[in-house]
């Protein structure tokens, strides 16, 4: 994969899964593709600038099944920033909606991939400035 909407595919798909898992009674099958995509090396950094490894992101994500029922998120402005060997860095924004609050994030992330499995590697949260109306 080495065209834009391949990568869009790759995080939208990622994103549903995390909305549903947070925000419905999803069925533990979602939860196993959320911790499947996830490098053994996974780090992030969220946007409240709180660095979390792999096991304690999962741990919370097991706890927080449900948590925002009726949570969606969108993905957009996508861009791949590098790509070097195995790896690819890219940018998005993610959208998370619930009701009538939307909050932005834009999101660094570097992926790994054999050609045919993207794993996340690391993330990096930033809050996006709220939209004046």
């Amino acid at each position: 994969m080495s065209d834009i909407s391949g990568l869009t595919e790759v995080v939208a798909a990622f994103h549903w899964d995390l909305a549903e898992w947070l925000g419905s009674d999803a069925p533990p099958k979602v939860f196993d593709r959320l911790s499947v995509a996830l490098d053994e090396g996974f780090t992030s950094v969220v946007t409240t600038g709180q660095a979390v490894d792999r096991e304690t992101l999962l741990a919370g994500l097991w706890s927080a099944r449900n948590v925002q029922p009726g949570l969606e998120i969108g993905v957009s402005d996508v861009s791949e920033i590098a790509r070097s060997g195995n790896l690819i860095v890219v940018r998005f924004a993610a959208e998370n909606q619930l009701g009538e609050t939307r909050t932005t994030r834009w999101v660094t992330a570097v992926l790994v991939t054999d050609g045919r499995t993207y794993l996340w590697r690391t993330v990096h949260e930033t809050a996006a400035p709220a939209e004046s109306s």
